[in-house]
């Protein structure tokens, strides 16, 4: 598969309520708070919870920031 087919296939598989990472970004530590607190922040933000599953990066600063805020690795 060439570079181009396989940017057009994720471009394909992106889930459309994935709401990018400056968006994830801005409001990460919100989901975190929500995550932190046993609510269901997936629920209450898919956009969010849409864009960490496609992006290791964001998924983890995700990771870090919960790590940090709950002293439990995850």
């Amino acid at each position: 598969m060439t570079d181009w087919q396989s940017a057009f296939n994720e471009f394909l598989s992106t889930d459309p309520t994935d709401v990018g990472c400056d968006e994830a970004m801005r409001v990460l530590e919100v989901y975190v708070d929500l995550v932190s607190t046993g609510l269901d922040a997936a629920e209450r933000m898919p956009g969010v919870a849409a864009h960490l599953k496609a992006c290791g990066p964001c998924q983890g600063d995700f990771t870090s920031l919960l790590d940090a805020v709950t002293d439990t690795p995850h």
